[in-house]
């Protein structure tokens, strides 16, 4: 809003002023809009009191009030637009790290449930692998006894057919 329009405004008014109180700049809003401090706003402002009721508002009135008065409110404006900016990006930045934050947890969470369950897999894995191996030793020691035992059926085997009357007639029939 320029000086200009804000001169304007005190036609809508009752034709006694307003009282502001001192501290109406510095009160907290309950909405989450940015504190724009008007007191000290609309006090820089030419013509901040209200005129008597026979003052007519022109473009020219408007036009008179000094130029630094309305840089420093253009000024002041475009600051609170910055702060206001700046705020909203503040909240933005902390959302957004809140949120990397629990990305993060998250993450972490199912990290350690994958450890937890690649750890039960692993003692599982390893208990079926030792099982396996005492059954492969098993087997060979099975294997080993059951070698000696061809090799001792074999022998005598060899040592009945020697000594056997079968043998002699099948040595003469050939």
């Amino acid at each position: 809003m320029v000086p200009g329009e804000i001169t304007g405004i005190h036609y809508l008014a009752p034709e006694t002023p307003i009282s502001i109180p001192a501290n109406f700049g510095m009160m907290k809003s309950t909405s989450n809009t940015p504190n724009l401090y008007f007191n000290r706003f609309l006090s820089n402002l030419p013509n901040f009191h209200f005129p008597p009721p026979g003052h007519e508002f022109t473009p020219q009135s408007s036009c008179l009030s000094n130029n630094s008065t309305s840089d420093e409110a253009d000024e002041e404006h475009q600051l609170s637009i910055i702060d206001e900016r700046k705020q909203r990006r503040m909240i933005s930045n902390r959302e957004s790290a809140r949120r990397s934050r629990m990305r993060k947890q998250k993450h972490l969470d199912e990290l350690w449930s994958q450890v937890l369950r690649l750890r039960t897999e692993n003692h599982t894995l390893m208990d079926k692998l030792n099982r396996v191996t005492e059954s492969h030793e098993q087997v060979l020691q099975e294997n080993a006894r059951l070698k000696e035992e061809a090799v001792d059926l074999r022998q005598m085997l060899t040592e009945l057919q020697i000594g056997s009357p079968y043998t002699t007639a099948l040595r003469d029939l050939e």
